[in-house]
């Protein structure tokens, strides 16, 4: 699976805080993330990880600061054109079927011929076989597949995934962590969440770390990945 256009997309975060009430989710974050970087965020619960993201995929505003991208998409183009995202929560519908969950998404998406792309998806992700099953029959691990699909339907230039290795079983997160090696190496622009080392970490061109929404540490500054893997989850 690759980018549906070749087009290389970038962020840039300047002094981004985010708070919630007295409480700082975000601490004036300034980071360039160039197009088809792979990006791994460590730190321990609480640190930002997930605000961050949320803020990358538009769900959330921050307090200050601002967030970019390079080069900018046109203003006609919605973020959701560009972009895929998989929070921790699956966000797909238990009283739909896995196939149902997919055409639903791809049609809000407007996916040129929903069905082919929904299938070769299935089949990717191996649900092929209980395509036909509702959501809420699913364990974590198949919701997680589900959810994965879902965010790769429209080919993105840019992935956000928080730990989406959620509820995989090993064949799954080796699915995974091919998956996004193919797409980081088609350019596709990839950060993420994670806790410690990995199959999936494995794929990262760069890595930072996050402690009480303040940057840290960042591989682009001299910090190794797997010292920045390794300390955030002691």
């Amino acid at each position: 699976m690759t980018p549906a256009e070749t087009r290389r997309i970038g962020l840039r975060l300047e002094n981004i805080d985010k708070r919630y009430g007295g409480l700082y989710a975000l601490r004036r974050v300034s980071l360039e993330i160039e197009p088809g970087e792979c990006v791994a965020f460590a730190g321990r619960n609480g640190s930002g990880k997930t605000t961050l993201l949320r803020i990358a995929a538009q769900l959330v505003r921050p307090s200050a600061g601002k967030l970019t991208f390079s080069p900018a998409p046109n203003q006609s183009e919605r973020a959701t054109k560009n972009t895929g995202f998989v929070a921790h929560a699956t966000m797909v519908y238990d009283e739909l079927t896995a196939e149902e969950n997919l055409l639903l998404f791809a049609r809000l998406l407007e996916i040129p011929e929903p069905s082919q792309r929904v299938e070769s998806l299935l089949r990717d992700v191996g649900l092929f076989e209980r395509r036909d099953s509702l959501v809420r029959t699913f364990s974590r691990g198949m919701r997680q597949r589900v959810a994965l699909a879902r965010a790769l339907l429209h080919e993105p230039s840019v992935l956000l995934l928080d730990e989406p290795a959620t509820g995989l079983d090993p064949q799954g997160v080796s699915w995974l962590a091919a998956t996004l090696r193919r797409l980081r190496d088609a350019d596709c622009t990839i950060l993420m969440s994670l806790h410690g080392e990995s199959e999936i970490s494995d794929v990262a061109t760069r890595a930072i770390r996050l402690d009480a929404g303040a940057v840290v540490a960042d591989t682009r500054n001299g910090a190794s990945l797997h010292s920045i893997l390794t300390f955030a989850n002691a």
